[in-house]
């Protein structure tokens, strides 16, 4: 989910890592990444090995269909351990404080699908009393670090971004720099690690923490994975009730 192509050969690496301890568990794994079939079809592939989801997919469309593992602790200020949160930027400039001044103002959107991107953004403004028709229509933009460029140029006013996404941001994206978070919403469980449905759950996290835990030092500076949270389908319970509340508020 954080495959961003400066990284993209330290997520390479990780994979490998990872491959090397599936094998020494015996257990068969594809030697590269897929890259080029879509997420929802990934996600619900029959043989899935492993691979990373957002929240809200999970908890709509997936829950019963894969097993869950946990989530990759970011080390994301604020938050427990395994959980993030979402940046909510604006531009520099920009002289307005609070996220109740942005009446009428154009959100960049990645996906209305997404919990970091949408949701945690919706629910903000729902817990602060804002009506859904509070922002004017979103700018969907197709990933975060578009997004970014999107209200950096001025096409967008503000974005919630996953917090792991503006970090890389800062890091690798010029548009960061004419940006700055006006504030954070709620942690949330973090992008959840799942395999197929009749996975052994304990022993795949059994690998997962072990190499997670233990990565070389230059993968963990270079993609900032701290460790391993073990997380449960009731752990993201917050996401679904989160959903629920904004799918009812809509209705009202």
């Amino acid at each position: 989910m954080y495959d961003w192509p400066e990284i993209r050969a330290e997520t390479d690496a990780q994979w490998r890592v990872l491959r090397a301890a599936f094998a020494a568990h015996g257990i068969a794994a594809p030697e590269r990444l897929s890259r080029d079939i879509d997420p929802m079809a990934l996600w619900r592939a029959p043989r899935l090995v492993l691979a990373q989801c957002c929240g809200l997919p999970y908890v709509r469309f997936l829950r019963e269909s894969v097993v869950l593992l946990g989530a990759p602790d970011y080390a994301v200020p604020g938050c427990p351990p395994g959980y993030y949160c979402s940046a909510i930027v604006v531009r520099a400039e920009d002289p307005r404080e609070r996220l109740g001044a942005f009446r009428g103002a154009r959100p960049a959107v990645n996906d209305t699908g997404s919990q970091s991107g949408w949701a945690a953004l919706m629910y903000r403004l729902a817990m602060e009393g804002r009506a859904a028709g509070f922002l004017a229509a979103p700018v969907m933009t197709g990933a975060h670090r578009a997004s970014a460029r999107a209200v950096a140029e001025g096409r967008a006013d503000l974005a919630a971004l996953d917090y792991v996404s503006w970090r890389l941001a800062l890091r690798f994206e010029p548009a960061a720099a004419r940006l700055r978070v006006l504030t954070l919403t709620e942690p949330t469980p973090g992008l959840p690690m799942i395999a197929a449905s009749g996975t052994a759950p304990a022993r795949y996290r059994a690998i997962l923490g072990e190499v997670l835990e233990n990565l070389p030092r230059h993968l963990r500076e270079a993609l900032g994975i701290h460790g391993f949270c073990p997380f449960g389908p009731e752990d993201y319970a917050p996401i679904a009730r989160r959903w629920q509340a904004l799918a009812q508020a809509s209705r009202a």
